[in-house]
């Protein structure tokens, strides 16, 4: 996938949606904000989807790390 060749992008992203997802609840208790459903409905599903990303995002780079230390186990095996 293109969007996860650079992860610290996607974490970036992750990490700003699932910002919002907890900001935006944060400003409607304190009525800065009025509740919507559409405005609830949104907060939820950019944390979700932060969440997701974030998640996925930091799995890709393990593997990445993973597949890199293998090559250069290979390449001084020889």
């Amino acid at each position: 996938m293109i969007f996860f060749e650079n992860t610290r992008r996607a974490v970036l992203i992750a990490v700003g949606l699932m910002l919002f997802g907890c900001i935006m609840p944060f400003l409607m208790v304190i009525h800065l904000v009025e509740s919507t459903f559409l405005l609830n409905f949104l907060s939820y599903t950019a944390s979700l989807v932060g969440m997701m990303i974030g998640m996925t995002a930091i799995a890709m780079r393990g593997v990445a790390r993973k597949d890199k230390d293998s090559a250069e186990e290979d390449f001084y095996k020889k």
